[in-house]
């Protein structure tokens, strides 16, 4: 899903003007330098623009050199980074980290100098008492292990919603969605920081170095932890970390979940009995765009690891057919398959029937299988398939189908790239019954069967795109299923359009980005609420190089839910609260409208667009990350902020 599907190069690419809009004039007449030819010939196309979660060029020259060659030579860029020479590698890094982009606007270059490593060590907690869990805790990226997204205990009535009001701001490199235990806070970021914070007052309890994470961290209590509270987070690589949540005390790492160069962590690790479940996903789409690499072979996998030592019990492909060779591409390289099926998203839990659920990514080559865009049912105890349901055949893509010709390795014929990205929620039902509730990229939500898989209804809540319908996540209370739709492909031809970028005739389907009320046991809609359009100020990003002035209004980040209210925001940075019986809008904050002098001592620290994992409700508060680069590289800074609100902002 959205590591190598939010691409907005791909809209570019398919109407012929990508080159062109992001052309980067040479600052100088110079002849190019060996670092810099190695960057235009092999990471240029994915880096300038950005690629989904790949850094764009302004984040990499805030790095540390060693952290680029690290990442070249041993990390997650080794497999793209084959066929460069030691000389090479040394050669991009000096070039990236000796100045900014030439053509990189004013703010998006000084947002790049504000490294992490430049954030200051203040606002340190004066104590750190021990972690008393209370009813309002959200200690997991779903909050339950149904992955329902709903606080039944908030510590706020819905009628204070419409006073909240900022309480304090942190500062992070690419923050995820925080969990919060008692006044404990826990957050991961990409850049290597694990925090722990003081909920109330945002102070910092303790720093991880080193714990580069895409994931929640799930807090639980535990005898393996001295202190008697354990958290994990996956990664770095496809690791699994356990922390002392008290000290931030390393417990075990778990070893290497997989073996392939391109294989990550993005779905949340899930704590269940002794065990805990680890998906598997990758980025392999993006080195299929080289017509030298064999593509492909990667498979998503989930892993039980045991709980005390972090070594694994079992492994479950969800690709079962074997990988044999295909066909040659244009360029001489034999292909394989059948590849892909990343698992982008967190598990589910079903403690009743025995099995954890996951949602599948698409398959990258034109070998067949049934295991992407799927829905799978795994037992827990042995990792056997109980049941599984696919519900698009053929969605065969990879990054080679945005280079204009195709690229050699873009599948024959090619998917619309509809993958699963949300995590399945598990629902009760009146009468004891319960529905598996799936929500596609496709713009399309899936009621299914949790003994069989049978599909029992499906509804449309928006047109779909490759960068969402249902992005993210859905959330659901003890009545209904809210989904949040996005359409941002939709939405961005509307505006090239608009702005003469591309011929009045281009083909755009109509966008219909907001958050729809579904009815969990028939998929009966009850309401949909249109994404209002409204100002917003992106700093730190370059789609006002392109777009001079437009917000896009994707509602793609998971919403949550407490009784009567549903929070969602959208990729403009507009964070908003909805009556979960009408949804009409009853509270409403730009998180871009000013800059935020944070706890951590960032001064005028820039919001951006809301994307990725959502809000966190707990102890009376509302938790929302604000300029996260995800799945449409729209709105994105190179340093996040956590917002955190309370009534009256006491």
């Amino acid at each position: 899903m959205t590591f190598e599907t939010a691409r907005v190069r791909q809209v570019f690419a398919t109407v012929g003007f990508a080159l062109a809009m992001f052309a980067v004039a040479p600052a100088r007449a110079d002849p190019p330098t060996r670092g810099q030819q190695v960057w235009v010939q092999h990471c240029q196309s994915c880096h300038e623009p950005a690629v989904g979660y790949t850094p764009d060029r302004a984040a990499l020259a805030a790095r540390p050199r060693q952290a680029i060659v690290d990442a070249l030579t041993s990390g997650s860029m080794k497999e793209m980074a084959s066929g460069l020479s030691a000389d090479d590698i040394s050669a991009v890094a000096d070039y990236l980290t000796s100045a900014p982009p030439a053509a990189a606007p004013k703010a998006a270059a000084a947002a790049a100098r504000v490294a992490e490593d430049a954030i200051p060590a203040v606002g340190l907690c004066v104590t750190n008492p021990p972690i008393r869990p209370g009813s309002s805790d959200w200690a997991s990226q779903g909050l339950d292990e149904s992955s329902s997204r709903y606080q039944p205990h908030p510590g706020l009535r819905g009628a204070d919603v419409s006073r909240l009001k900022l309480k304090w701001a942190f500062a992070l490199s690419g923050g995820g969605q925080p969990t919060v235990v008692g006044d404990w806070l826990f957050i991961t970021n990409r850049d290597g920081r694990f925090y722990a914070l003081g909920a109330r007052t945002g102070c910092t309890r303790w720093v991880v170095e080193g714990a580069s994470s895409r994931t929640t961290p799930m807090v639980v209590r535990s005898s393996i932890s001295p202190s008697g509270w354990a958290t994990f987070v996956g990664g770095p690589g496809t690791t699994v970390g356990a922390y002392d949540a008290q000290t931030g005390k390393q417990i075990w790492r778990s070893p290497k979940l997989e073996t392939h160069l391109a294989a990550l962590l993005t779905g949340t690790p899930i704590v269940w009995g002794e065990r805990i479940y680890v998906p598997v996903s990758s980025f392999e789409e993006v080195a299929a765009a080289r017509p030298t690499y064999p593509c492909c072979s990667f498979r998503g996998s989930l892993t039980a690891l045991d709980l005390k030592t972090g070594q694994p019990v079992w492994k479950t492909y969800v690709i079962d057919e074997p990988l044999a060779p295909s066909r040659k591409n244009s360029a001489g390289t034999q292909m394989q398959g059948p590849a892909g099926a990343a698992i982008w998203s967190a598990p589910t839990i079903d403690a009743k029937r025995g099995v954890v659920y996951v949602a599948t990514g698409d398959s990258y080559t034109d070998v067949e299988t049934t295991g992407d865009d799927a829905l799978f049912a795994i037992d827990l105890a042995t990792g056997k398939v109980r049941w599984k349901t696919q519900v698009t055949a053929g969605d065969n893509y990879n990054i080679a189908c945005d280079i204009p010709g195709p690229g050699a390795n873009c599948p024959r014929p090619k998917g619309s790239d509809f993958d699963f990205g949300a995590p399945p929620i598990l629902l009760g039902l009146p009468g004891g019954r319960r529905v598996l509730l799936a929500g596609q990229k496709s713009g399309l939500v899936y009621g299914l069967d949790p003994d069989t898989g049978k599909i029992l209804w499906t509804t449309r809540v928006g047109t779909g795109s490759a960068l969402g319908g249902v992005e993210w996540g859905m959330a659901a209370d003890e009545r209904r299923l809210f989904a949040a739709n996005a359409d941002f492909v939709p939405l961005l031809l509307a505006a090239l359009k608009a702005a003469g970028k591309i011929p009045p005739a281009t083909p755009a389907p109509p966008a219909r980005p907001g958050l729809t009320a579904l009815d969990p046991a028939t998929g009966r809609i009850l309401w949909q609420t249109p994404a209002p359009e409204a100002d917003c100020h992106y700093r730190g990003d370059r789609s006002h190089d392109f777009l001079p002035g437009v917000c896009f209004r994707a509602q793609s980040a998971a919403p949550s839910v407490m009784p009567g209210v549903v929070f969602s925001g959208t990729l403009d940075g507009w964070f908003r609260a909805y009556d979960a019986a009408t949804g009409k809008i009853v509270w409403a904050f730009s998180t871009t409208a000013d800059t935020y002098d944070t706890v951590n001592g960032v001064k005028d620290q820039p919001g951006g667009g809301i994307d990725g994992m959502g809000p966190t409700i707990a102890g009376g508060m509302v938790y929302q990350v604000s300029g996260f680069k995800g799945s449409s590289n729209t709105g994105g800074n190179p340093i996040n902020v956590l917002l955190a609100f309370s009534v009256d902002g006491k």
